[in-house]
């Protein structure tokens, strides 16, 4: 398995759905950095589970610890090792259908590629609960960011085909962490979550949209030609369980356009070079511009819903059907905006330590 993340600010995942852990070791934390249990708490309390009626109802403290790489409230610039316990584990729906891969699932991927040894209770190593461990690193990762004055902004901006109006800033801020589905616009916020309520009744699931922004990331950020800035928070964004597409400014939308309509003009404000649009995104030739970076991610429908669906038994390769029972989220959009924002974190701060724009020592 490949489980690291970064350069210089290391990232290392580990722990399972159901085992006795999950949590992340970030190598390159530079020394002297303030840093609490409870400035990960603030983070991990926005990912948890079971905090509404449409989210997975399994229970989880989700209670950060720091097991080492700090001292006396300072990191030392060792490795930090930061963790959560899992108490709320149920295993018996996953043994019962141990090999019967649910459809949408790695089950049969991992059970392929590790020889039926993969941890499969809960998904496993493959379970949206590893992403504690990245919201955790991100906590962190905002931190070291300060000096910069950068700013990581997330909404959801479509679920099941319901999309949300295009809204400023100061919306998102103000509105997103207002509503359970983390949308900006609280009308649509509404609709949003009925169309999910409707999907749950019916055993079924949604999917929708996340868009992720930086605001004050300085120009010079990224490493081409393979480390650029786009290709690194892609990297990140896939690895959170369910992200099916990644598209950045205009995205996909620039293949309709003509070179005129899509190349955004320079100019100059007080003494500092911007553009007058930014279709780029904020990356040129995958380096940041100065202009914000604006992602958005596609996140597909939950795939355990209770609708019989086909499968194969693994043993005696036969077809059969299975009716997914447990604990899950009927749309995992919401919950992924926060770890959508732990990633973009990440990235940036180990392309500013690469970049030279962070200290090696935090005073």
């Amino acid at each position: 398995m490949s489980n690291s993340l970064g350069k210089i600010f290391s990232i290392t995942s580990f722990g399972e759905s159901h085992g006795k852990l999950v949590g992340i070791v970030i190598d390159g934390c530079p020394p002297g950095l303030a840093l609490s249990e409870s400035d990960l708490q603030s983070e991990l309390d926005r990912r948890k589970p079971g905090t509404s009626p449409i989210s997975s109802p399994r229970q989880e403290e989700d209670k950060a610890v720091i097991l080492s790489g700090a001292f006396n409230g300072k990191t030392t610039g060792a490795p930090l090792c930061l963790a959560v316990w899992n108490h709320d584990t149920d295993s018996s729906a996953y043994e019962k259908t141990r090999f019967v891969p649910r459809p949408g699932h790695a089950d049969y991927t991992a059970y392929v590629k590790y020889g039926g040894y993969a941890d499969y209770r809960g998904g496993g190593r493959f379970s949206g609960r590893v992403t504690a461990g990245l919201v955790m690193a991100g906590a962190v990762a905002r931190k070291l960011l300060t000096p910069l004055r950068i700013e990581i902004l997330a909404h959801t901006t479509e679920i099941g085909g319901i999309k949300a109006i295009a809204r400023d800033y100061d919306e998102i801020r103000k509105n997103a962490p207002a509503n359970a589905v983390h949308c900006s616009n609280p009308q649509t916020a509404e609709v949003m979550v009925q169309a999910i309520e409707k999907a749950l009744q019916a055993g079924d699931s949604l999917g929708g949209i996340i868009e992720v922004i930086a605001l004050g990331v300085p120009a010079g950020m990224g490493e081409p030609v393979f480390d650029t800035l786009e290709g690194e928070l892609s990297k990140a964004f896939f690895a959170i369980p369910a992200v099916k597409g990644v598209e950045f400014g205009a995205g996909f939308s620039v293949s309709h356009l003509k070179g005129s309509e899509n190349n955004d003009p320079f100019t100059i404000r007080e003494d500092h070079i911007f553009t007058t649009s930014n279709r780029a995104g904020g990356a040129l030739g995958g380096i940041s511009t100065g202009m914000p970076v604006v992602a958005r991610i596609a996140v597909k429908p939950t795939p355990s819903i209770t609708q019989l669906q086909r499968s194969v038994n693994l043993v005696d390769t036969s077809i059969t059907s299975i009716e997914v029972s447990g604990r899950h989220d009927p749309c995992i959009v919401p919950r992924a905006v926060v770890v959508a924002e732990a990633a973009m974190a990440v990235v940036l701060c180990d392309l500013a330590l690469r970049a030279g724009k962070l200290p090696g020592v935090i005073a």
